[in-house]
């Protein structure tokens, strides 16, 4: 486990949660489907799920990708995913794309996740720079990035296909690492 609070847990995805990750993507494939559509895809039943936590567990074996489980402390159920991925430890970087069922969204958790997903990058894995790439369009996304300490950097002109094919522009947001940063200094950002 990577964090604890009195509301959610964070944890690295394992094999056991390969039922409570698939009620999570199937129950939310309507608000998902624009944002995930890969994801959605390979989680469409139980046994997608299963293959999909076994790739992901070997890349993260390999450092290459980093999935995180969002578990809620009353019922237990996994109520979202952050996906560090993109990884590039030449420079140290690396990329979040994160989602929450709609029961929880708009209450902070996820921002709070995004946080403290931040320090376990920087203080365990040692990154230096992180970003998040989100839909000009996706204003609770957007929101995310900002409350988490991120900065925005640029508009990425039709970076992105949606499913229908049409191009949508991706906003780009960065969080820098300029100096040695402790734990104690990470909790205010």
């Amino acid at each position: 486990m990577i964090y604890n609070s009195e509301h959610f847990t964070i944890s690295l995805l394992q094999q056991k949660d390969a039922l409570q990750l698939n009620k999570l993507l199937v129950c939310n494939t309507e608000r998902f489907i624009d944002h995930l559509p890969t994801t959605l895809e390979e989680n469409s039943t139980l046994e997608g799920t299963k293959n999909y936590i076994s790739r992901q567990i070997k890349a993260a074996k390999k450092k290459k990708t980093f999935v995180f489980v969002i578990n809620d402390q009353l019922s237990r159920d996994i109520i979202g995913m952050i996906v560090l991925k993109n990884l590039d430890w030449k420079i140290m970087k690396g990329e979040f794309a994160y989602c929450i069922g709609k029961r929880f969204k708009g209450k902070g958790m996820m921002t709070e996740a995004i946080k403290q997903t931040t320090i376990y990058a920087i203080e365990t894995l040692g990154l230096k720079s992180l970003e998040i790439l989100t839909l000009k369009t996706n204003a609770s996304s957007v929101n995310v990035a900002l409350k988490s300490g991120f900065r925005w950097k640029k508009t990425l002109k039709n970076e992105f296909m949606t499913l229908n094919g049409k191009p949508q522009d991706i906003e780009l947001f960065e969080f820098l690492v300029t100096c040695k940063v402790s734990k104690t200094d990470l909790q205010g950002f």
